[in-house]
């Protein structure tokens, strides 16, 4: 710890022995420390709110209370404003110095004290505090930088899509999510609606794939008292109920046809006819449909109408799928390791090396919805501080694509036939070149898997593809 720390780093003593409490003063004045030295729990009190203190140096046995009455009020404060805390006790046990250490003080000391030791334990403690608050604060900046409305990455595409989304923001017309199950899309949609300036309004998100064909008309128009059987009273539809907001039209590829035209309408005249009432009703909504499903192909084979398609695909969003995120990969990881280490109340430091090959080396078809499931199923069955190969689900175990040659095989196989083809022997650089090139074609020209499944970094598969 340098000079200019210790001169930053307030020093409350709270100790009745006048002697004791002046040679700590000026022991560690003389280390460039500053102090501000009481002798009662209750001016310790009123010191701990006006110093603000990086550390508190107290005696178990006060005047007038006891010092682990300090230590607990100490411990109710914010963790950026709580104080380190070293106990010191002429009748030091076990016992007291174990119900210290629980209650949250960082050391505890017996009297007389070493003062060597003591200079030593008040330095590392103050260290130790300036890493923790250095170290959190990193962890805020980089959650800052990494997290936009939700959703977590730092990779290009991921970049990309959440500049998509502030420019889409700002419009007015509908909006059209696509992306494969597990990549998110109701995160984009409602950060598209945080982002615009209807996000005081409302945010309604419904399954167009889950409501009955029968009451699909309703729920979205709404209805007059006595229009059908069991409408005993008018209801509002969901247009109406997104008023000065926006509605999330959820697997937008299963609406039936009947309605996508009403629907169509809707957009175009900003009016709604519930069931059963001739008034059309004025409504102020922005529709923001999503699905996985491809809508141009739907429009081809008739399920859904083409004018409708151009009138939702005004502001198209593409959610890049999970294998193309490979940097966001093992930050998302690590995030849902932290997540749900504090819902299972569980203390896990994240992946060792060969866990972390298998999740790089993995596709996910799931996308990030099955990486949180993995990562959820590990947390519950890792017994230690680290997730094993052997906590992870099975198909990650097996789902190496490249399969190994027969080398006792007298037939040359595909993969070898690959690696020796032409009228001479190839180099070593050759043979290399190939094979990498042959794990590309085996995973689909993933980078990321292929360097997994070769044993090597990604750098280093650029440089081997790069060699003439």
């Amino acid at each position: 710890m340098n000079q200019r720390d210790k001169k930053l780093a307030p020093i409350l003593l709270v100790e009745d022995d006048q002697s004791l409490s002046a040679l700590i003063v000026d022991e560690l004045e003389a280390e460039g420390f500053t102090l501000q030295a009481t002798d009662s729990l209750a001016q310790a009190r009123q010191q701990l709110e006006q110093l603000q203190p990086s550390l508190v140096i107290t005696d178990l046995r006060l005047p007038d209370g006891h010092g682990m009455q300090l230590v607990e009020q100490i411990m109710k404060l914010d963790e950026s404003k709580r104080p380190s805390i070293i106990v010191i006790t002429a009748f030091g046990s076990v016992r007291q110095a174990v119900e210290a250490l629980q209650a949250g003080a960082d050391d505890f000391l017996t009297k007389p004290l070493d003062l060597d030791h003591f200079l030593l334990s008040v330095t590392k403690v103050l260290e130790h505090r300036r890493v923790r608050h250095e170290l959190s604060a990193f962890r805020q900046l980089s959650k800052k930088e990494h997290s936009f409305h939700g959703m977590t990455g730092s990779s290009r595409v991921m970049r990309h899509l959440f500049d998509q989304i502030r420019v889409v923001a700002r419009a007015q017309g509908p909006v059209l999510i696509n992306g494969e199950s597990g990549t998110g899309k109701e995160l984009v949609a409602r950060a598209v609606h945080a982002e615009s300036d209807r996000k005081e309004g409302p945010f309604l998100a419904v399954n167009c794939a889950g409501i009955p064909s029968e009451l699909l008309e309703s729920e979205f128009f709404g209805h007059a008292a006595g229009s059908f059987t069991g409408a005993q009273k008018a209801r509002k539809g969901l247009l109406q109920e997104a008023e000065g907001g926006s509605l999330l039209l959820d697997e937008i590829g299963e609406m039936p046809l009947a309605l996508q035209a009403k629907l169509l309408r809707a957009l175009q005249d900003g009016s709604v006819r519930p069931v059963g009432q001739d008034k059309e009703v004025h409504v102020d909504v922005r529709i923001i449909a999503a699905t996985h499903r491809d809508l141009k192909q739907k429009v081809v084979e008739g399920s859904f109408r083409e004018d409708f398609y151009y009138r939702l695909e005004t502001f198209a969003i593409q959610i890049p799928p999970l294998r193309d995120r490979e940097d966001d990969l093992e930050l998302l990881a690590q995030q849902f390791v932290r997540q749900h280490g504090v819902a299972q109340g569980r203390d896990i430091q994240g992946f060792n090396a060969e866990a972390l090959a298998l999740i790089r080396g993995y596709a996910f078809p799931g996308n990030v919805r099955e990486l949180q499931n993995v990562v959820e199923r590990a947390v519950a069955f890792c017994e230690s501080d680290w997730i094993e190969p052997r906590h992870l689900p099975t198909r990650l175990l097996d789902s190496t694509p490249v399969q190994t040659s027969n080398l006792e095989s007298s037939e040359p196989t595909i993969q070898e036939n690959r690696l020796l083809e032409g009228n001479r022997l190839p180099t070593l650089d050759e043979l290399q070149k190939r094979y990498v090139q042959m794990v590309l074609d085996e995973v689909q020209g993933n980078k990321r898997r292929a360097a997994a499944l070769l044993g090597i970094g990604r750098r280093t598969l650029y440089r081997w593809l790069d060699q003439p």
